[in-house]
């Protein structure tokens, strides 16, 4: 028993899987099988409630995508709805009107006895149909499916900048430019299915005049009946026939209009009408109000008007009390919670001498916000800052091997209300500013127009962009912007500070307890190399020299094991960690180079000599003794060379010899930080070295 009924279960499947297959098949042959009105009847009825059971499902969705299927469905109905046409002319036209009762009654219903008035009503609904929905909702998704194309280049390099800067991981960047493509391909296939739905009205009425004109002709030639019976009987016939084609095409228009006019949001439609139409009494109010004064207009009836005011106002004024209650309510509560909270007094709290050490304390990252910014970043607000840190935190770990420590948020009354600091161990290295109701365009340098807005400097990258409302978002994003939210700036900046001062943030706990996690693995070169061979604080400073330059730590056994083969010779840290970047070469590679090429500007030999000839050495190690002016020089000619290639790489990258790199690096540190100084033996042979400047002393 329970065999035959997982069989029949799987049949029932299958059947189900092929049912549109089948009921498209069967629309088809609806076209040249001659129907009996009974099974027409039963048709009618069924387009009808397919009809209203869409227009539905439009008002009930959050999201255009969730019903993504809108397109093809509206080719079946209306296919649906033409082959019944067909079918019900060729009853009409073959047993003198008679089609059914569902036409029968419509058509009975609408005429009422008066054959002209009937028609005029008629053909009011079919221009309704016809020019005002079907016309409005052909011209809403033609500019729908237009904005929705030409957004998606920059809706795709949001999700670049939000991948990279490691707000979003990989996985939520595939979903997000998934969506994006379905949605380009919903509202492109809406822009070509919304002429279905303006052919099947243009259909539609030149079947009804057929109808109309070939039924009298066809009474009074081959009928028995008088003109007036032969009008009155093809009259009610091809208006309940045009009416029961209407009905349903005026529904799936409005289908069509509410689908593509839907803005993404979290509620149904009836939901946000509610909430948005109900939250502000005052225009009830004086729309009541208004009402009560078109009373004393003469001739004007009063009742009515009288009724739909005082329902107004009552409706008005009773929002306006809850919410005025609601308010109350809230500032009591945050007053109660601020007695709570307050901090006993300060100098009885400092008599205790461990309570002042406290003060001593500094964090290693702050955040400091001016009082507008509160919100933005406060969780209890609904913000979703430390989610946003915390997925931050999860990025830079995986790329750079360590853990960053704990940020502390504070408000500031002191900063600009739209100002924000960030400190690294107590002192201020990076300041921003933010528009809180506003977007931030950057100026990726291929924009397709221009818009207004303010103008400003975004604060990680230093990029020329502006401020823009955000009713000028989409615009923007359509003329090539990057448009960034606030909070994604704010998250963008303290992700680059971190990397920037990255070493500065690496402890001695932070190294003891990355040497603990490789001990997890099983390693025995942690108990092999520590201490015997290096100090802890020798480990750090080789790991710090290492992400002062950008290099990730992950592969701690790699630099492990290169301390262990090269300290019983080596003791100077510079010169281990020289080592170390020529064994994380492929790490090195892969970092700086793109699709196995790497763009480089070259020194001369001459330079090199030069470099080479001026390392001097004393008890404390060596160094370069280089002169000022040949520094100067030098320096000079790199910045004219990075100027000249600016638009071919983004991130300067000077490749020296083994012997040069360490000196040139730190010479270079001083002048030009953000240039990347990379030696010959720290890229892989596999990688296609391509020299776009060679700086000279001539």
């Amino acid at each position: 028993m329970g065999i035959f009924t997982e069989k029949g279960d799987e049949t029932a499947l299958k059947f189900l899987d092929n049912i549109v297959a089948i009921f498209v098949i069967v629309i088809i042959s609806f076209i040249v099988i001659p129907l009996p009105k009974e099974i027409l009847d039963m048709m009618f009825i069924v387009n009808i409630t397919i009809s209203v059971i869409i227009l539905l499902m439009t008002m009930y969705v959050k999201d255009a995508l969730q019903f993504s299927i809108f397109p093809s469905l509206l080719l079946i109905t209306t296919l649906f709805r033409l082959s019944l046409n067909i079918s019900s002319t060729r009853l009409i036209l073959t047993r003198e009107g008679e089609a059914g009762q569902i036409i029968k009654t419509f058509g009975s219903f609408v005429l009422q006895g008066n054959i002209v008035v009937g028609f005029i009503i008629f053909l009011i609904i079919v221009i309704v149909n016809f020019m005002v929905i079907t016309k409005g909702s052909e011209r809403v998704s033609e500019v729908s499916a237009r904005f929705k194309l030409d957004a998606m280049p920059g809706k795709q390099m949001a999700i670049d900048a939000d991948l990279s800067s490691g707000l979003i991981d990989e996985e939520m960047a595939r979903k997000r430019r998934i969506d994006i493509q379905r949605e380009a391909e919903f509202y492109g296939a809406m822009d070509g299915a919304s002429k279905f739905v303006k052919g099947d009205a243009i259909a539609s009425i030149v079947i009804t005049f057929i109808n109309f004109l070939a039924g009298t002709v066809i009474g009074m030639v081959q009928g028995s009946h008088t003109f007036k019976e032969v009008l009155e009987i093809y009259s009610i016939a091809t208006v309940g026939d045009g009416l029961v084609s209407q009905l349903p095409a005026l529904l799936i228009s409005t289908a069509t209009g509410m689908i593509v006019t839907r803005a993404a949001s979290d509620s149904s439609l009836s939901v946000d009408i509610s909430k948005q139409f109900f939250s502000q009494p005052i225009p009830m109010i004086i729309a009541g109000g208004t009402l009560i004064c078109m009373c004393l207009i003469p001739g004007m009836p009063v009742i009515q008007l009288l009724i739909l005011a005082a329902a107004l106002l009552y409706v008005g004024f009773h929002i306006k009390k809850k919410q005025d209650t609601a308010k109350e309510a809230k500032q009591k509560a945050q007053a109660l919670s601020e007695a709570q909270t307050t901090e006993p007094d300060e100098t009885s709290y400092f008599k205790n001498i461990d309570n002042i050490y406290d003060l001593l304390q500094i964090d290693a990252i702050e955040m400091e916000f001016g009082y507008s910014l509160i919100p933005l970043v406060d969780e209890s607000s609904g913000s979703s800052f430390i989610e946003r840190l915390i997925t931050f935190r999860k990025q830079f770990a995986l790329e750079m091997g360590m853990v960053i420590p704990a940020v502390r948020l504070r408000d500031n009354g002191m900063l600009n209300p739209n100002q924000y600091i960030i400190k690294i161990k107590g002192e201020e290295v990076a300041r921003g500013e933010i528009l809180v109701d506003y977007y931030l365009a950057l100026d990726p340098g291929n924009l397709t127009g221009t818009i207004d807005g303010i103008d400003t400097i975004e604060p990680a990258y230093g990029i020329p962009s502006k401020w823009i409302a955000k009713d000028k978002k989409e615009m923007a994003e359509i003329y090539g912007y990057t448009v960034i939210d606030p909070l994604s700036v704010i998250v963008t900046h303290l992700s680059e500070t971190v990397k920037k001062y990255a070493h500065e943030l690496l402890s001695r706990q932070d190294v003891n307890q990355l040497l603990e996690n490789i001990k997890k693995s099983g390693s025995t070169i942690v108990d092999d190399l520590i201490p015997e061979s290096i100090s802890y604080g020798a480990l750090q400073k080789i790991l710090c020299n290492l992400l002062r330059e950008g290099i990730p730590i992950r592969d701690m056994e790699t630099i492990l094991e290169t301390i262990s083969d090269h300290s019983a010779a080596v003791h100077d840290t510079e010169v281990l960690t020289e080592y170390v970047r020529q064994e994380l070469k492929r790490t090195i590679t892969r970092k700086w180079s793109e699709g196995g090429q790497i763009r480089v500007i070259t020194l001369d030999s001459e330079i090199e000599r030069l470099i080479v000839n001026s390392i001097s050495k004393n008890e404390q190690g060596t160094f370069l003794s280089l002169d000022p002016q040949t520094t100067q020089k030098i320096i000079s000619k790199l910045i004219d060379c990075i100027r000249k290639v600016k638009d071919v790489i983004n991130v300067p990258i000077i490749l020296t010899s083994p012997l040069v790199r360490i000196y040139f690096s730190k010479m270079l540190e001083q002048f030009y930080p953000n240039a990347v100084v990379l030696s010959f033996n720290e890229l892989n042979s596999d990688v296609q070295i391509q020299a776009v400047a060679n700086v000279t002393l001539e």
